[in-house]
Protein backbone atom coordinates (compact mmCIF):
# COMPACT_ATOMS: atom_id res chain seq x y z
CA UNK A 1 0.00 0.00 0.00
CA UNK A 2 1.43 3.44 -1.36
CA UNK A 3 2.22 5.52 2.25
CA UNK A 4 0.02 8.57 0.81
CA UNK A 5 -2.81 6.08 0.98
CA UNK A 6 -2.20 6.14 5.40
CA UNK A 7 -2.42 9.47 5.21
CA UNK A 8 -5.26 11.11 7.68
CA UNK A 9 -3.66 15.02 6.83
CA UNK A 10 -5.81 16.04 3.67
CA UNK A 11 -4.27 17.81 1.03
CA UNK A 12 -5.59 20.99 -0.58
CA UNK A 13 -3.84 22.23 -3.84
CA UNK A 14 -2.96 25.77 -3.59
CA UNK A 15 -2.60 28.19 -6.74
CA UNK A 16 -4.69 30.11 -9.09
CA UNK A 17 -4.63 28.73 -12.25
CA UNK A 18 -7.75 27.89 -13.96
CA UNK A 19 -6.73 24.84 -15.89
CA UNK A 20 -4.33 23.18 -13.39
CA UNK A 21 -6.85 23.53 -10.88
CA UNK A 22 -9.30 21.85 -12.59
CA UNK A 23 -6.62 19.44 -13.40
CA UNK A 24 -5.81 18.80 -9.82
CA UNK A 25 -9.58 18.33 -9.49
CA UNK A 26 -10.07 15.33 -10.69
CA UNK A 27 -7.57 14.00 -8.58
CA UNK A 28 -9.18 12.03 -5.50
CA UNK A 29 -5.95 13.18 -3.10
CA UNK A 30 -6.88 16.76 -3.40
CA UNK A 31 -9.65 17.44 -1.36
CA UNK A 32 -9.53 21.89 -1.26
CA UNK A 33 -8.19 24.37 -2.98
CA UNK A 34 -7.21 27.95 -1.13
CA UNK A 35 -5.26 30.40 -3.17
CA UNK A 36 -4.23 34.33 -2.35
CA UNK A 37 -3.74 37.56 -4.09
CA UNK A 38 -0.11 36.84 -4.56
CA UNK A 39 -0.64 33.46 -6.40
CA UNK A 40 -3.93 35.05 -8.45
CA UNK A 41 -1.80 38.03 -9.20
CA UNK A 42 1.50 35.35 -10.62
CA UNK A 43 -0.82 33.68 -12.66
CA UNK A 44 -1.98 36.75 -14.39
CA UNK A 45 -5.45 36.68 -13.14
CA UNK A 46 -7.27 40.09 -14.11
CA UNK A 47 -10.33 40.09 -12.56
CA UNK A 48 -11.06 38.78 -9.17
CA UNK A 49 -14.58 38.30 -8.60
CA UNK A 50 -14.97 37.16 -11.81
CA UNK A 51 -12.02 34.46 -12.08
CA UNK A 52 -13.53 33.18 -8.21
CA UNK A 53 -16.82 32.79 -9.41
CA UNK A 54 -15.51 30.58 -12.50
CA UNK A 55 -13.81 28.48 -9.95
CA UNK A 56 -16.67 27.89 -8.10
CA UNK A 57 -18.86 27.07 -10.58
CA UNK A 58 -16.11 24.61 -11.91
CA UNK A 59 -15.00 23.12 -8.51
CA UNK A 60 -18.51 23.18 -6.54
CA UNK A 61 -17.88 20.38 -4.19
CA UNK A 62 -14.53 20.99 -2.34
CA UNK A 63 -13.84 23.81 0.12
CA UNK A 64 -12.08 26.98 -1.68
CA UNK A 65 -10.74 29.92 0.16
CA UNK A 66 -10.35 33.60 -1.54
CA UNK A 67 -8.67 36.31 0.34
CA UNK A 68 -10.03 39.99 1.24
CA UNK A 69 -7.04 42.23 -0.24
CA UNK A 70 -8.07 45.64 1.92
CA UNK A 71 -6.45 46.79 4.93
CA UNK A 72 -9.14 48.43 6.72
CA UNK A 73 -11.06 46.02 9.07
CA UNK A 74 -14.57 47.61 8.09
CA UNK A 75 -14.11 47.08 3.75
CA UNK A 76 -12.20 44.04 4.84
CA UNK A 77 -15.75 42.78 6.52
CA UNK A 78 -17.37 44.29 3.31
CA UNK A 79 -15.32 42.42 0.94
CA UNK A 80 -15.80 38.83 3.67
CA UNK A 81 -19.23 39.04 3.43
CA UNK A 82 -19.38 39.48 -0.62
CA UNK A 83 -16.74 36.77 -0.72
CA UNK A 84 -19.14 34.64 1.72
CA UNK A 85 -22.13 34.92 -0.55
CA UNK A 86 -20.10 33.29 -3.41
CA UNK A 87 -20.71 29.67 -2.85
CA UNK A 88 -21.76 27.48 0.04
CA UNK A 89 -18.20 25.92 -0.49
CA UNK A 90 -16.50 28.91 0.07
CA UNK A 91 -14.02 30.08 2.94
CA UNK A 92 -13.22 33.71 3.13
CA UNK A 93 -9.51 34.11 4.13
CA UNK A 94 -8.77 37.14 6.78
CA UNK A 95 -5.69 38.07 7.64
CA UNK A 96 -4.52 37.55 11.34
CA UNK A 97 -3.33 41.29 11.40
CA UNK A 98 -3.86 44.35 8.63
CA UNK A 99 -0.13 45.67 7.30
CA UNK A 100 0.11 48.06 10.33
CA UNK A 101 0.31 44.59 12.99
CA UNK A 102 -3.05 45.80 14.17
CA UNK A 103 -4.87 41.97 14.94
CA UNK A 104 -7.97 40.94 13.46
CA UNK A 105 -9.33 39.02 16.29
CA UNK A 106 -12.51 41.50 16.60
CA UNK A 107 -13.62 41.29 12.90
CA UNK A 108 -12.68 37.31 13.19
CA UNK A 109 -14.86 37.36 15.65
CA UNK A 110 -17.48 39.77 14.50
CA UNK A 111 -17.68 37.48 10.78
CA UNK A 112 -17.59 33.98 12.62
CA UNK A 113 -20.42 34.94 14.65
CA UNK A 114 -22.54 36.36 11.60
CA UNK A 115 -21.95 32.49 9.99
CA UNK A 116 -19.46 33.26 7.91
CA UNK A 117 -17.04 30.35 7.22
CA UNK A 118 -13.41 31.29 7.80
CA UNK A 119 -9.74 30.79 6.99
CA UNK A 120 -7.86 32.54 9.03
CA UNK A 121 -3.92 32.90 7.33
CA UNK A 122 -0.37 34.19 7.74
CA UNK A 123 0.55 33.13 11.30
CA UNK A 124 3.64 32.02 12.47
CA UNK A 125 3.38 31.94 16.59
CA UNK A 126 1.66 30.21 18.74
CA UNK A 127 0.01 32.74 20.33
CA UNK A 128 -1.61 34.32 17.13
CA UNK A 129 -3.57 30.64 17.08
CA UNK A 130 -4.76 30.86 20.54
CA UNK A 131 -5.76 34.24 19.53
CA UNK A 132 -7.42 33.47 16.32
CA UNK A 133 -9.17 30.17 18.17
CA UNK A 134 -10.66 32.26 20.76
CA UNK A 135 -12.29 34.92 18.28
CA UNK A 136 -13.62 31.52 16.06
CA UNK A 137 -14.87 29.74 19.16
CA UNK A 138 -18.53 28.78 18.74
CA UNK A 139 -18.79 29.56 15.03
CA UNK A 140 -18.70 28.22 11.93
CA UNK A 141 -16.15 25.34 10.68
CA UNK A 142 -13.47 27.12 9.81
CA UNK A 143 -9.61 26.84 9.53
CA UNK A 144 -6.45 28.56 10.80
CA UNK A 145 -3.76 28.28 8.43
CA UNK A 146 -0.03 28.22 10.19
CA UNK A 147 3.01 29.07 7.48
CA UNK A 148 5.30 26.29 9.03
CA UNK A 149 7.03 26.97 5.74
CA UNK A 150 8.03 30.06 6.67
CA UNK A 151 8.77 29.57 10.16
CA UNK A 152 11.56 26.62 8.48
CA UNK A 153 12.91 29.63 6.46
CA UNK A 154 13.93 30.97 9.49
CA UNK A 155 16.04 28.44 10.50
CA UNK A 156 13.39 27.30 13.05
CA UNK A 157 11.98 23.84 13.20
CA UNK A 158 7.83 24.35 12.25
CA UNK A 159 7.31 20.68 14.12
CA UNK A 160 6.54 21.33 17.64
CA UNK A 161 4.72 24.64 17.10
CA UNK A 162 2.34 22.83 14.53
CA UNK A 163 1.99 20.04 17.72
CA UNK A 164 1.13 22.38 20.05
CA UNK A 165 -0.94 24.71 17.70
CA UNK A 166 -2.73 20.91 17.29
CA UNK A 167 -3.14 20.47 20.92
CA UNK A 168 -4.30 24.34 21.21
CA UNK A 169 -7.41 23.87 19.22
CA UNK A 170 -8.73 20.64 20.42
CA UNK A 171 -11.00 22.30 22.50
CA UNK A 172 -12.71 24.21 19.32
CA UNK A 173 -14.67 21.48 17.12
CA UNK A 174 -15.11 24.30 15.07
CA UNK A 175 -11.81 24.52 13.76
CA UNK A 176 -9.40 22.68 11.85
CA UNK A 177 -5.28 23.37 11.51
CA UNK A 178 -3.82 23.84 7.92
CA UNK A 179 -0.04 23.33 7.54
CA UNK A 180 0.67 26.00 4.80
CA UNK A 181 3.03 27.10 2.57
CA UNK A 182 5.38 23.43 3.01
CA UNK A 183 8.66 23.53 0.95
CA UNK A 184 8.74 19.77 0.20
CA UNK A 185 6.85 16.22 0.01
CA UNK A 186 8.29 15.50 3.54
CA UNK A 187 6.50 18.04 5.34
CA UNK A 188 3.21 16.49 4.36
CA UNK A 189 4.30 13.45 6.13
CA UNK A 190 5.76 15.87 9.38
CA UNK A 191 1.74 17.66 9.19
CA UNK A 192 -0.02 14.05 9.40
CA UNK A 193 2.30 13.07 11.92
CA UNK A 194 1.43 16.08 14.02
CA UNK A 195 -2.25 15.79 13.70
CA UNK A 196 -2.57 18.69 11.44
CA UNK A 197 -5.87 18.69 9.78
CA UNK A 198 -4.91 19.78 5.97
CA UNK A 199 -1.90 20.83 4.24
CA UNK A 200 -2.11 22.94 1.46
CA UNK A 201 0.83 22.48 -1.65
CA UNK A 202 1.77 24.25 -4.70
CA UNK A 203 1.37 22.02 -8.20
CA UNK A 204 5.64 22.03 -7.85
CA UNK A 205 5.10 19.75 -4.77
CA UNK A 206 2.26 18.21 -5.96
CA UNK A 207 3.69 17.19 -9.12
CA UNK A 208 6.55 15.13 -6.45
CA UNK A 209 4.11 12.89 -5.16
CA UNK A 210 4.75 10.41 -7.81
CA UNK A 211 8.18 10.05 -6.06
CA UNK A 212 6.30 8.71 -2.81
CA UNK A 213 7.83 5.06 -1.90
CA UNK A 214 10.59 5.23 -4.74
CA UNK A 215 13.57 2.68 -4.57
CA UNK A 216 16.01 4.94 -3.05
CA UNK A 217 18.78 3.05 -5.60
CA UNK A 218 16.42 3.45 -8.24
CA UNK A 219 16.53 7.06 -7.73
CA UNK A 220 20.44 7.51 -7.41
CA UNK A 221 20.72 5.62 -10.81
CA UNK A 222 17.36 7.92 -12.16
CA UNK A 223 19.62 10.86 -11.11
CA UNK A 224 23.28 9.85 -12.44
CA UNK A 225 21.21 9.19 -15.45
CA UNK A 226 19.85 12.26 -15.50
CA UNK A 227 23.08 14.14 -15.15
CA UNK A 228 24.82 11.65 -18.14
CA UNK A 229 21.69 12.75 -20.48
CA UNK A 230 22.05 16.26 -19.67
CA UNK A 231 25.90 16.58 -20.21
CA UNK A 232 25.53 14.45 -23.52
CA UNK A 233 22.20 17.38 -24.90
CA UNK A 234 24.86 20.21 -23.85
CA UNK A 235 27.29 18.81 -26.28
CA UNK A 236 30.25 19.28 -23.17
CA UNK A 237 33.72 18.51 -24.35
CA UNK A 238 37.01 18.23 -21.85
Amino acid sequence: MSPLASLRVRLFADGADLATMLEMYRNPLIRGFTTNPTLMRRAGVKDYEAFAREVVQAIPDRPISFEVFSDEFSDMRRQALRIAAWGEQVFVKIPVTNTAGASSADLIRSLARSGVKLNVTALLTLHQVELVADALAGGPPSYISVFAGRIADTGIDPVPLMAEAVKAITPYPNLQLIWASPREVLNIFQADATGCHVITATADILAKLALVGKNLSEFSLDTVKMFHADAAKAGYRL
